[in-house]
């Protein structure tokens, strides 16, 4: 189920978010997730 997701242009950008993303607490990755979708709906439909 995917319930957060980001756009980028660049190949560079992206890779240091995810790399950010992953060097943080679950706690953030929770907040980030509820800020953008709190009832973490499963996004996948709306990409296509």
């Amino acid at each position: 189920m995917l319930v957060w997701y980001e756009l980028y242009d660049d190949m560079t950008n992206a890779i240091t978010r995810e790399k950010q993303l992953k060097a943080g607490s679950r706690r953030k990755k929770v907040a980030a997730i509820e800020a953008q979708n709190p009832q973490w709906r499963d996004l996948y439909p709306d990409l296509f």
